[in-house]
């Protein structure tokens, strides 16, 4: 069974506030591979940075992403990823204009379900790590939107509502119980 499960979608959307929040509810949780790279660089006067050398960062986001999947494998609790290896891919593959892995790489490597933070002006940030204006965030989010979509993810827009909420729909969004189904009509996401 798959419970390794990605929150992605538009930078600045709350991805990061909310896997906060589940990591507050005990929950397993595995930061943003870019973020912690950026951090890293600035920290050591690095160049692997989207700003300054996109390939290389980019290069270094596949990297980190698939060590954090060779880390995370915990058959018998939900972990939850702030981006992942296909966000990387989707980078470099838009940056090069040329495939970087296969579907068959990609597919299935995160639960079936993937939630996507939607573009979110009225919280959108920039900062020393995020750069980029909202206008970039949106065409990322797309992009990502069809990726996910081709490799036969199941996408499953946030609602944009409050961090707890947002954490309660996660939650019930994976929840297998049968009984709620057939209560609440809801068509849930169950494990692989």
């Amino acid at each position: 069974m798959n419970r390794r499960v990605v929150i992605s979608g538009c930078s600045g959307g709350g991805k990061s506030t909310l896997l906060d929040e589940l990591a507050r509810r005990g929950y397993r949780v595995v930061a943003e591979p870019g973020r912690r790279i950026v951090a890293s660089e600035l920290q050591a006067d690095g160049t692997a940075l989207p700003w300054h050398d996109l390939h290389a960062f980019l290069h270094r986001a596949v990297d980190l992403a698939l060590v954090d999947l060779s880390e995370a494998d915990a058959p018998n609790q939900w972990v939850f990823f702030d981006r992942g290896l296909i966000d990387a891919v989707s980078g470099l593959e838009h940056l090069t204009g040329k495939p970087v892995a296969s579907t068959s790489d990609l597919a299935r490597r995160y639960h079936h379900c993937v939630f996507m933070a939607p573009p979110w002006p009225e919280i959108y940030v920039q900062d020393a790590e995020r750069r980029h204006d909202i206008d970039s965030a949106i065409a990322e989010y797309e992009r990502l939107m069809h990726m996910y979509f081709t490799l036969g993810y199941e996408l499953r827009v946030l609602p944009k509502i409050s961090v707890h909420e947002r954490a309660d729909h996660v939650l019930r969004m994976l929840d297998p119980v049968q009984a709620e189904r057939a209560v609440h009509g809801i068509r849930w996401c169950e494990p692989d």
